[in-house]
């Protein structure tokens, strides 16, 4: 049976890359564009870009698109994409943190390119991984692994929380960005760690509780000289099976919940889109910023409501928690759902990055906590994936390919940790693997950061706060 299905997976991955492959070839053959469009806030590192041409005014951001031909740089960072999308895909990441200094780094393009390829990358990922948990269920409980009603509290709040983080974004400096993102993601990567060890200690008495209980009833067994204990063993063993194996994904889609989230995506969307065609301060930028608000608040009461009236619970965090949740409590789950979109969009990140840690604090499952925050991800990841394709910001044949290839990762990154997990027994390594990333994450982003910041000094440019409302 798990065979089939990793066969089954294996033909989806190849049917994905195949088709990512014609796409690359076809649009190779077309010129590529370099698009100097206005960039989407969002990147950390904005100042940086290609050389403006002879008799520009040198105000004009200039994307820098190396073209695609087949070479060191491309293979390195294939490899090092692959990588980062196997393990982010695990720690429920997404990877950027990886992604964007390769892009910028080994192939050459400008930070706000690699910034809109690395989205596509995460999407590509997040996709592969939600198609993938789709199919399997919580592991302690008859739920599905992905946590709906968690993902429909926290996505609306992300969001919007987001949506004001690329406003500061805009307005910080980048040396105040890159101090905030060294800070944070050290932070969050040390309380991640603590809480990996402290998962460890637990499995690990828990491990040695069932082997001595198995101690016991086999000790119980010999002494045994009946045969309705021994037909009794394996019955028992039986119940204590876990409930986390495949089924249907029909089955594992709660269409409602999954509707409004949907509705959620397609309003920011559409208002996202909108606002790039208005002027900045302008009467209409503030009402389409505004009326943010009413959607992911209307959306989030709606469920807050349920979780409140006992019509609705956060299943995952098991039958012993499985009770109505206070307005404090409420409260809470919102406000730490706006910090980390806020967090993420002013450092120019995925919410990953904070709901990962943020879930496990909360007291979810890593393997639940990777799931839903990989499904949150694939809604923000797809949602500035369209926003970069229609304003033109990276070529297509690079997106598409190294798409594919965080696709492919992600899939094979699921399914060998999820081996080694069921062979060791101790989730807490998608604990562990989500700490190290978030660190590696720190290190390689606030080392371009840094960099970028020498550069400046040594020109003499402006670090100050920026102004908003500036053409």
């Amino acid at each position: 049976m798990a065979r089939q299905q990793w066969r089954r997976h294996a033909v989806a991955t190849l049917g994905v890359a195949c088709a990512a492959a014609v796409v690359a070839v076809a649009a190779t053959d077309g010129p590529m564009r370099n698009s100097t469009a206005a960039a989407t806030p969002g990147a950390p590192a904005p100042e940086m870009g290609g050389p403006a041409p002879p008799g520009s005014d040198g105000k004009a951001y200039h994307h820098v698109w190396p073209p695609m031909e087949f070479g060191w740089r491309v293979v390195v960072g294939s490899l090092i994409g692959f990588f980062g999308a196997a393990c982010g895909s695990v720690g429920g990441v997404g990877g950027g943190g990886i992604f964007v200094p390769m892009l910028a780094l080994i192939i050459g393009f400008d930070p706000k390119s690699s910034t809109a390829i690395s989205k596509c990358m995460i999407m590509g990922g997040s996709v592969s991984t939600v198609y993938y948990n789709l199919k399997l269920k919580h592991p302690s409980l008859d739920m599905p692994l992905i946590d709906y009603d968690l993902a429909l509290l926290m996505q609306p709040m992300l969001m919007l929380g987001v949506s004001i983080g690329v406003i500061f974004n805009v307005i910080f400096p980048n040396w105040l960005i890159t101090a905030l993102l060294i800070t944070i993601f050290l932070v969050t990567s040390t309380k991640a760690y603590l809480k990996g060890v402290e998962t460890w200690k637990k499995e690990t008495i828990r491990k040695r509780e069932d082997a001595t209980r198995q101690e016991q009833i086999c000790q119980e067994l010999e002494r045994a000289t009946t045969i309705p204990i021994e037909a009794d063993a394996p019955a028992n063993n039986k119940a204590k099976t876990p409930t986390d194996e495949a089924t249907s994904i029909l089955k594992n889609i709660y269409w409602k919940e999954f509707g409004l989230l949907a509705f959620v995506w397609v309003a920011f969307l559409g208002l996202q889109v909108t606002k790039n065609y208005v002027a900045s301060c302008s009467v209409w930028y503030w009402v389409l910023n505004s009326l943010q608000i009413p959607v992911a608040v209307g959306v989030t009461v709606y469920e807050a409501y349920g979780l409140r009236t006992g019509k609705r619970v956060l299943s995952s965090k098991g039958s012993q928690q499985q009770s109505t949740l206070r307005i404090r409590q409420l409260l809470v789950y919102c406000l730490f759902g706006i910090l980390a979109g806020l967090i993420g969009g002013l450092l120019g990140m995925g919410g990953g990055f904070i709901m990962g840690p943020l879930f496990l604090e909360l007291g979810i499952p890593p393997q639940v906590s990777s799931a839903t925050a990989t499904f949150t991800m694939m809604f923000s990841s797809s949602m500035s994936v369209v926003e970069y394709y229609l304003l033109h910001r990276f070529p297509v044949p690079y997106a598409a390919y190294f798409t594919a290839v965080a696709f492919v990762a992600a899939i094979t990154g699921q399914h060998c940790v999820r081996k080694l997990i069921t062979w060791l027994g101790r989730a807490s390594l998608i604990i562990f693997i989500l700490a190290s990333m978030i660190f590696v994450s720190a290190l390689t982003l606030g080392g371009v950061g840094i960099s970028n910041i020498v550069h400046r000094m040594e020109r003499h440019q402006y670090m100050g706060f920026e102004s908003l409302c500036k053409v």
